[in-house]
């Protein structure tokens, strides 16, 4: 358990992105006042032009374009906090979210946890609210064989971890977060779910999961066959078939 009043980093990856003010608003207003935010551009050549006002209260880092696995893993080496949160640019927290997860999570010491989420299209309109992932251990675990049940921007977890289980893969272009989730889970630390929506996802036509929809699935059809036999073998040890 981390004592007293940890800090959060909040890392947003950017690219591009003409959402990324409503991102980091979203950071700079969570109630839970000891969070710092880090906005890595991955290279950007428009609309970096829309953080000129945040500045002076945020942490930029600029690096080349590698992807958004690179820019999370440069966001996440700089952050000086105890827990490191993932938000994508395009993409916002509800004010409430990092406390009301640390606090889910420092009640049973998790090391990492992920929440429900609302989804809105392209102009912030609501299409689709309160997604809970898998609520048992068992079910979550279950998933895992043929789907990607957690969302990354739900996810926070201890700065310690990070440095435990190593960088994102920057070869996983798209499938960087699922490759990280067997990482975890095999390594023996379990997701915790605050089973409430704490961010609204935003899904729209400019976003990569769209754009790249067919590369993403190849990907993700051989990473189902990379950890297969792991994760089966994972499965067996705890009981669940």
């Amino acid at each position: 358990m981390i004592a007293g009043n940890p800090k959060v980093s909040i890392v947003i990856p950017f690219y591009n992105d003409p959402y990324i003010r409503e991102a980091v608003e979203s950071a700079l207003a969570q109630t839970y006042s000891n969070v710092e935010v880090i906005v890595v551009d991955d290279g950007s050549t428009e609309h970096a032009d829309l953080l000129k006002p945040y500045l002076g209260t945020i942490s930029y880092l600029g690096k080349r374009n590698g992807g958004t696995a690179s820019a999370l893993n440069h966001g996440f080496r700089y952050a000086s906090g105890d827990y490191v949160a993932w938000l994508s640019s395009d993409d916002f927290f509800y004010p409430d979210k990092i406390k009301r997860q640390l606090e889910a999570m420092q009640k049973v010491d998790a090391w990492i946890g992920h929440t429900g989420f609302d989804v809105v299209d392209g102009r912030g309109k609501y299409t689709q609210v309160g997604i809970i992932p898998p609520r048992t251990a068992h079910d979550l675990l279950r998933s895992f064989k043929s789907s990607n049940p957690i969302n990354g921007c739900t996810v926070m977890m201890r700065k310690e971890l990070f440095k435990r289980i190593g960088l994102f893969n920057e070869h996983q272009r798209y499938t960087h977060d699922l490759d990280y989730w067997y990482r975890v889970m095999l390594a023996g630390y379990p997701v915790h779910l605050t089973p409430e929506p704490l961010i609204a996802y935003r899904w729209h036509e400019g976003m990569g999961t769209v754009q790249h929809q067919n590369v993403i699935e190849q990907e993700t059809k051989a990473l189902f066959r990379h950890y297969e036999h792991r994760w089966s073998m994972y499965l067996k040890q705890l009981g669940i078939r």
